[in-house]
């Protein structure tokens, strides 16, 4: 797989590199981007196989919030059955390891959890990339992540985790530095398994009883901002070693290919800034959304609907001067250096730490020369999809 793929390799001054499942840890973490989250209910692996989802690189079959509590029976059947669909592919040749989308099951609570991997064949593991744990708190974290790491040994393959954060304990300030604390000390001892952690923005918006509109960013949202803020202090430090997802964009409406085209005559960064109008509403403020995610740390994003794929994942790209500064950093031992383009300070320790994130980036998703060519990645991808809330 490779993401922000085009017809046109002129678009890139370093193309993306290809990944799949068994890629090294420390690159595949950055290599999520849009991850497509869906009810584990839904039939998609035969889109998969016939290349008719090509955007969808990483993937979440949901069992919790995504279905009905009575619907569970039916979504494990139907999990069990995609993947397995999936997995008989690889074993005949129809499919190699580079064409399955990064698979991960969301749990819905530790007992669930329990109760399903004892269903789990080597075949179906040797398909997953992991699982996502929602309501991850210190209470309940040992009972996730030591079963994580015996479905690591009993199948002898890597199977990552990925904690949700977004419960009660980290949205209310009287407890939230405890609760961080708390499960930052847990994770370090679990810390090889742990490919991303995410972040529920819906759910903090729920308990203070609020929804960011359209027009607005998660960011606008105060008591919102502040916990994903300090799950960024103790998650986001670079000595922590650990990558952040941004939270879900909920709004989505449909385009024409004729309105892409108006697109490239505009300026990406300065409409950012200035609010001015780019696509539509829903596309627009997705975008202005993830230029927020990535200026604060964040990498990647949860999405609900395929069409956003193309979007975040163009986006995560890197521009020619951010990745020649970033080889200028740590191409120097130290001191400070004038930027290539001459036209600011690369002050060598301090911005090293940006300067290997940056270099990681620009592996997953690849390097254009600026923005401009950032907005050609939107080109590819447009045919209409089904949305994952339909």
């Amino acid at each position: 797989m490779q993401h922000n793929l085009v017809s046109d390799p002129d678009i890139f001054f370093r193309a993306p590199q290809s990944f799949n499942r068994f890629s090294d840890r420390q690159f595949l973490r950055y290599c999520l981007g849009g991850t497509l989250y869906m009810p584990s209910t839904r039939a998609v692996m035969d889109k998969i196989v016939a290349r008719q989802m090509p955007d969808v690189l990483s993937m979440v079959m949901c069992f919790e919030d995504a279905i009905r509590a009575e619907d569970l029976g039916a979504g494990e059947a139907n999990v069990i059955q995609q993947l397995g669909y999936l997995a008989e592919q690889v074993r005949t040749g129809a499919l190699s390891n580079d064409d399955v989308p990064l698979i991960f099951l969301r749990v819905r609570s530790t007992e669930q959890f329990h109760s399903f991997a004892e269903k789990l064949t080597p075949e179906l593991a040797d398909i997953l990339t992991g699982f996502v744990f929602p309501k991850f708190y210190s209470n309940n974290a040992l009972d996730y992540l030591d079963l994580l790491a015996s479905l690591n040994r009993k199948f002898d393959t890597p199977l990552y985790g990925m904690p949700i954060l977004e419960g009660r304990a980290i949205a209310f300030r009287e407890t939230r530095n405890a609760e961080l604390t708390a499960l930052l000390g847990i994770l370090r001892d679990y810390h090889q398994y742990i490919l991303n952690i995410r972040v529920g923005g819906t759910d903090f918006s729920s308990f203070f009883g609020v929804r960011r509109g359209i027009g607005s960013s998660i960011y606008d949202i105060l008591p919102v901002r502040d916990a994903l803020a300090d799950i960024l202090n103790f998650f986001g430090r670079a000595e922590e070693d650990y990558i952040v997802s941004a939270p879900v964009w909920e709004y989505f409406l449909a385009y024409k290919r004729d309105d892409l085209e108006k697109v490239m005559q505009i300026d990406l960064n300065r409409a950012l800034r200035t609010n001015t109008a780019i696509l539509n509403d829903a596309i627009d403020g997705l975008l202005r959304e993830v230029a927020l995610d990535k200026a604060n740390g964040f990498t990647g994003k949860t999405v609900i609907h395929p069409s956003h794929l193309r979007y975040v994942n163009a986006m995560q790209a890197v521009t020619r001067e951010e990745y020649e500064d970033a080889c200028q950093i740590l191409d120097t031992s130290g001191g400070v250096i004038k930027s290539t383009k001459s036209n600011k300070m690369n002050e060598i320790n301090p911005h090293r730490s940006w300067a290997r994130r940056i270099s990681a980036m620009a592996d997953a998703y690849g390097v254009v020369e600026d923005e401009r060519k950032m907005l050609a990645l939107f080109r590819a991808g447009l045919e209409p999809q089904m949305s994952a809330a339909e």
